[in-house]
């Protein structure tokens, strides 16, 4: 009989590791809504000391748009980055790579001290899903697979449904790169943040601007980081440090698996346009404001197979590592370098008077 009991337990504990393997989130294929939500709720329930949701807007159809905050609680104002992923629907490759983004750095969390100071210093930002009524739809059959808008509808006169999320900020708005054919795939709204889901990026990052120290908007495809401005006209007061930046961050992309990132302004090496949520960031005042266009170069486009996911996230996690850790390296360094200057100015000036009074 005891030996009985015994298999009997074995067999009990095989079958619930079995199950626990198979109940273990798989950041290597594409995810419905649903699960992306029950994902953020679960990322919250195992890291409750650094994580958790903030629901921050409506999408046109009522549902909930939320993020998840993630950094150390020290009580203190802190500084942030932001990141977003599927403001564009079809574009399954950037809610799959924010998840990644979540994973890694919780897990760097607990060993690497760099991660750690970052962790303590800034809160990290990420929405995983913007668009969720746009991708929802995405997700419907396969006539709607590479829907790219919202779903509002469009004006009286028009039977098209949707607006370009990602020209409907107000940054050059409706001025070039745009369709106000409401059925176009670039069209801008009726007026800049016309759209709930803009608006509500614009007042939770605008409300705390001077928090953010850089910010991120994933997208596909093309292999590109694009710098502020989508138009031609304007030119970033810092554009010199914004393509050293990304620069350097196609290079760390690169040593991962050999992938080649242009580095540029989207008039320089893609096409103009306006009304994007990375020029409303720089002109809002975020100083590092970057969107990665991850892969491919156009031979999956935007249905990039599940078995490109994980080198996909790879490498744009390391070229967003890089960006980040600039950023951190750049307020916080610079911090303790500017006090130290100051430190040694007031011992310079209390020995040069000293030796005065001698």
């Amino acid at each position: 009989m005891l030996n009985s009991v015994v298999l009997s337990l074995a067999v009990l504990l095989s079958a619930m590791g079995a199950d626990t393997v198979e109940r273990a989130y798989d950041y290597y294929r594409y995810h419905p809504m649903h699960e992306i939500s029950d994902w953020m709720e679960q990322t919250v329930k195992e890291n409750p000391d650094v994580v958790n949701i903030v629901q921050y807007g409506q999408t046109y159809e009522k549902r909930v748009i939320s993020l998840l905050k993630i950094g150390v609680n020290t009580g203190e104002k802190k500084k942030a980055i932001w990141m977003d992923c599927g403001i564009h629907a079809r574009e399954w490759i950037a809610p799959a790579f924010c998840q990644y983004f979540v994973s890694q750095i919780l897990q760097a969390y607990k060993t690497d001290p760099k991660m750690a100071d970052m962790m303590k210093n800034m809160d990290f930002y990420v929405t995983p899903v913007l668009n969720i009524d746009g991708y929802i739809y995405s997700w419907a059959n396969e006539s709607t697979r590479l829907w790219r808008k919202n779903r509002s509808p469009g004006p009286a006169d028009c039977g098209c449904d949707g607006t370009d999320l990602n020209r409907n900020f107000d940054a050059n708005w409706g001025t070039i790169g745009v369709s106000f054919n409401c059925c176009s795939q670039t069209y801008p709204g009726s007026q800049p943040v016309s759209e709930p889901e803009a608006a509500a990026v614009t007042y939770f990052v605008g409300s705390r601007i001077d928090e953010f120290l850089c910010f991120l908007t994933i997208h596909s495809y093309g292999q590109l980081l694009l710098v502020p401005y989508g138009h031609p006209n304007f030119t970033a007061a810092n554009y010199n440090e914004l393509m050293e930046v990304g620069l350097a961050a196609a290079e760390a992309i690169k040593k991962v698996h050999g992938k080649h990132y242009k580095v540029g302004t989207s008039p320089d090496i893609l096409y103009s346009h306006s009304g994007s949520s990375k020029d409303w960031a720089r002109f809002s005042g975020i100083p590092l404001s970057f969107t990665f266009e991850l892969r491919d170069n156009g031979t999956f486009a935007f249905e990039l197979p599940e078995d490109q996911i994980q080198p996909t996230c790879e490498e744009a996690y390391s070229g967003a590592l890089h960006i980040i850790t600039y950023a951190h390296d750049k307020a916080f360094n610079g911090a303790v370098a500017a006090a130290v200057a100051n430190l040694c100015a007031v011992l310079l000036a209390v020995a040069v008077t000293g030796t005065n009074q001698m």
